[in-house]
């Protein structure tokens, strides 16, 4: 993976042809090179899925961010690259709207981000939000990469974004359970659309977004003081390891779950 200061528009944009690694060695990607075409990010009204665009465009990718927030249109209206769609990926006609938006344009590929939050305990919880944060965290982005994968185009990619907390946290019953289905689901998809299509998730630790800023100060200092690296992670920093999975140097990745995460998931 690389850096975050190697992510700028300075990149050379997604090509056609073999690479070559800075050592000189050409990798031909087994004869199906990163497509050029529009990359899907859903969730891109959040932190970490706004970073992903703002990524993927640094790198000439063209992206339709979706999101349910009402915002997400003119939000992304600025960015050269990209556009916005407001749709509720929880339902079939917010998914078909995802596939009208694309038209014929070639799908290079997608990015699950999409994710809610209902913590508490499992005595706490009822059967209605568990099924919600199960729902729109793991079973609509299953749908969407069902719904997308014969549109997306020889050797293009799919990353989930999960989260470490599938590997268990207190109080987060349903959303590790959630993110843990998605890492199920990332291994699945790679065996089935295998070596058409890559499929790999990111599974993200503490990381500075809106919804780590309202935690109380001592909270967050004793989450934080449980990373080894010693700080938050940065969204920007979660956005290049998803736009290197999606790029033509990890063309041999497939069925993996990248932990960003500081060390925490050691």
């Amino acid at each position: 993976m690389s850096d975050t200061a190697t992510s700028s528009a300075d990149r050379p944009s997604p090509g056609s042809g073999p690479s070559t690694t800075a050592s000189g060695a050409s990798i031909d990607h087994g004869g199906r090179p990163t497509p050029r075409g529009t990359v899907v990010v859903t969730g891109a009204a959040g932190g970490i899925g706004r970073a992903i665009v703002d990524e993927l465009v640094a790198r000439g990718q063209q992206v339709l961010g979706v999101d349910l927030a009402d915002g997400i249109v003119d939000a992304l209206a600025p960015v050269e690259g990209a556009r916005g769609l407001r749709a509720d990926l929880g339902d079939d006609e917010g998914r078909a709207d995802v596939l009208e938006v694309l038209g014929d344009e070639v799908c290079a590929g997608l990015v699950n981000c999409a994710g809610i939050t209902r913590d508490g305990l499992l005595r706490d919880l009822d059967d209605e939000t568990i099924a919600l944060v199960l729902e729109v965290n793991a079973v609509a982005g299953a749908a969407l990469a069902e719904l997308l994968a014969p549109r997306i185009a020889d050797g293009g990619a799919i990353v989930n974004i999960a989260s470490r907390a599938a590997l268990g946290n207190v109080g987060q019953v349903n959303y590790a359970t959630s993110k843990g289905m998605l890492i199920g689901l990332t291994r699945a998809l790679a065996h089935q659309l295998a070596p058409r299509v890559r499929v790999n998730a990111v599974a993200p630790g503490l990381i500075a977004t809106e919804m780590t800023a309202a935690m109380p100060e001592k909270v967050l200092a004793k989450l934080t003081a449980r990373v080894p690296m010693d700080r938050m992670g940065l969204p920007a920093e979660i956005a290049v390891a998803v736009a290197d999975l999606l790029g033509p140097d990890t063309s041999y990745i497939t069925g993996q779950t990248v932990f960003v995460c500081g060390g925490r998931s050691i």
